[in-house]
């Protein structure tokens, strides 16, 4: 199964998951009052969005190149995954105001042994959700697959400060709550500004990393006939990058000699899993 169907039934799951814990997260939220647990329920809803956005943008990053775009639709992995990092920035704001203005009006939660029932569930849910997310990010490097798994593990670190919070407040111990909410609203607004970072890097074109970028000099290094390199540049496609260079040759080699050279070079170097395409330009010296 290819990397973008992998990723529409990972939405897919994504979107049935949270929906079927926005519901319960909701009832359980309403009937106790907790602001951790409304809290965690409006993340489940902007969960939901965010699996619809991986679904959309996916499906438009599959279309092969056309007339218009040249070089494929890759990028509108990283533009959903933008809209995807604004989405979830915008949610922990609105948590966060409404958690500190919980600090100021009276607790009125009321303990029922369904809010940890939720709890526990939403937990072994996110859980699945996440491993099985990991495990196709691991396998096709996919910036949506890898915001939904990053958001996954996160629900299930904000699940399990809101049962700490139930347990504690059926106790009495009422403040925590509040401070819990606040936790929550901190840990998604840090996710969100992480994803908003990584596609905004790609949608700026940044270079490839370093150890990208290693991996393609050691395969250049290994033609002897190749005295220098200039003008190295990798420029983002998607997930993959087009990269180009020069390449200085014996001046005394024939035309289609030193072009052998470079058509070699690029055959190589396009097999690496991170090349979209190979671009060589031979200089003779």
């Amino acid at each position: 199964m290819n990397r973008f169907k992998q990723t529409q039934i990972a939405s897919i799951f994504g979107v049935l998951g949270n929906l079927f814990l926005l519901i319960i997260k909701s009832i359980i939220g309403l009937m106790t009052n907790s602001q951790a647990m409304i809290a965690d329920s409006v993340n489940s809803a902007s969960d939901i969005a965010s699996s619809l956005l991986t679904f959309v943008g996916n499906k438009i990053a599959s279309k092969p190149r056309d007339e218009d775009h040249h070089l494929g639709h890759g990028k509108a992995e990283y533009i959903y995954s933008l809209l995807i990092s604004i989405l979830i920035i915008g949610v922990a704001l609105n948590l966060f105001k409404d958690a500190f203005l919980s600090f100021f009006s009276s607790p009125n939660f009321t303990f029922t042994g369904w809010y940890i029932v939720v709890c526990l569930v939403t937990i072994l849910v996110k859980l699945g959700l996440y491993l099985y997310t990991n495990s196709i990010y691991k396998k096709y490097h996919n910036v949506l697959v890898l915001a939904n798994s990053k958001d996954h593990r996160n629900d299930m670190i904000i699940t399990t400060f809101t049962l700490i919070s139930g347990i504690l407040m059926s106790f009495g111990i009422y403040i925590i709550d509040s401070f819990v909410g606040l936790g929550i609203s901190l840990v998604i607004l840090l996710s969100g500004i992480k994803i908003f970072k990584e596609s905004y890097d790609v949608l700026m074109d940044k270079a490839m990393n370093k150890e990208m970028e290693k991996e393609v000099l050691e395969i250049i290094a290994k033609y002897d006939e190749v005295k220098n390199i200039q003008h190295f540049n990798a420029t983002p496609v998607g997930y993959l990058y087009q990269v180009s260079f020069s390449i200085f040759v014996d001046g005394n080699l024939t035309t289609y000699e030193s072009h052998e050279i470079a058509n070699k070079l690029e055959k190589e170097i396009s097999k690496l899993d991170n090349i979209y395409l190979t671009i060589i330009h031979v200089n003779p010296i």
